[in-house]
């Protein structure tokens, strides 16, 4: 079968064009009842070693680009995905997130966000070595101008919606990944040879920042806390914080179990366990990804529609059945993309979430009746 390939001129290949909804005119009680009648089948799914659930994401594309800066022009935009998303047959309900651009935590060690036109906010690596990040004037996430907005972002949210609409945390990463944010790429990698004690640290820090403001996140977001978090199929019923780990396949296993892994496991440790995705092809890292402490779920992607450098779907059927851990495949593509993928990744004792992104909810029910009934 000859898969479409990525459409570089699309400003969000898992991105859907949604319309806006005002959240006074958004029906709350609506959406309560949608979610509620999948949180029992949420829960049993989750509480078995394998079984297999349908997710149909709305990521809309101008929540995670320039449209995270107005917190009103969010919600909205959320509020009008989550609205056409009860048209589309699935296991899980679509949740809000609190975006606002994926270098949180460098907002701890001085960094402030930069914003171009018409694009997310970016943040530039400014320091040489590992030192000259640890030197600087460190303070608590909350207490940063990122940090800020984040908290306000979820508080407007909450009072919007009353409270009732599942949230999840904001985007989160790795140790590893925020490190790489704060100092200058050619020296991060090199760093990892000649200071090693001091990148321990700076992790460690990192770390304990990154459990910090999940918790303070878990407060404030209360009942409507949805796991494992942005970007993940998640539930109130799930467990576990869902971290971005893309520098993994920029490094070696060993240096992945030096590094990572014991840090992914002590962050997601309060949150019931740890939750792991790194985009493109991370197929040769599944054996050291495995070795997080208390992992719960992998994610994916595995067309070429979804990432320009997908996943083979055949090692991670072998390496994740029979294990317990959850392997969401995101796969943007046709019913027969899909289909195909499915039939690979669908092997005994999987533990397996399909997301797929259809154009439609016929496309959305063909897609989800197929896979029930293999």
């Amino acid at each position: 079968m000859n898969e479409t390939e990525f459409d570089t001129l699309l400003n969000d290949s898992q991105g859907t064009l949604v319309d806006p909804v005002d959240p006074e005119k958004f029906d709350i009680e609506r959406y309560i009842d949608y979610e509620q009648a999948l949180l029992q089948s949420n829960r049993d799914f989750w509480q078995k070693d394998k079984g297999i659930a349908v997710y149909r994401r709305f990521r809309v594309p101008a929540v995670f680009s320039d449209g995270c800066r107005d917190m009103k022009q969010s919600l909205a935009l959320q509020l009008g995905a989550l609205t056409k998303s009860m048209e589309y047959k699935a296991d899980l309900a679509n949740f809000l997130e609190p975006w606002y651009g994926i270098g949180v935590t460098a907002g701890a060690f001085g960094i402030e966000y930069k914003w171009e036109p018409g694009n997310a906010p970016a943040i530039a690596a400014p320091y040489s070595s590992v030192e000259e990040a640890l030197a600087q004037d460190i303070v608590a996430i909350e207490k940063t101008p990122i940090g800020g907005h984040i908290l306000n972002m979820i508080d407007y949210f909450l009072e919007k919606t009353k409270g009732k609409i599942p949230i999840s945390l904001t985007d989160t990463q790795s140790a590893l990944n925020a490190a790489s944010f704060l100092i200058e790429s050619n020296s991060f990698y090199m760093e990892l040879f000649d200071n090693p004690e001091g990148m321990q640290k700076l992790l460690s820090i990192i770390t304990d920042f990154t459990i910090e403001f999940s918790q303070k996140q878990k407060e404030l977001i209360g009942d409507a806390l949805v796991w494992p978090g942005h970007g993940f199929p998640g539930s109130r019923v799930f467990n576990g914080l869902g971290m971005s780990g893309d520098v993994a396949i920029m490094i070696s296993d060993n240096q992945y179990l030096t590094y990572e892994a014991p840090n992914a496991g002590r962050a997601g440790e309060l949150f019931g366990g740890a939750v792991f995705h790194s985009c493109g092809n991370w197929s040769a890292k599944i054996d050291a990804v495995k070795q997080i402490p208390n992992l719960l779920m992998v994610d994916a992607a595995f067309s070429k529609q979804t990432d320009p450098d997908p996943n083979p779907p055949q090692p991670f059927a072998e390496a994740f059945a029979g294990s317990g851990i959850c392997l969401n495949a995101r796969i943007v593509g046709n019913p027969e993309t899909v289909l195909n993928k499915v039939n690979i990744l669908r092997q005994p004792g999987i533990k397996l979430i399909i997301t797929t992104y259809c154009q439609t909810p016929e496309e959305q029910e063909q897609i989800y009746n197929s896979i029930k009934n293999i």
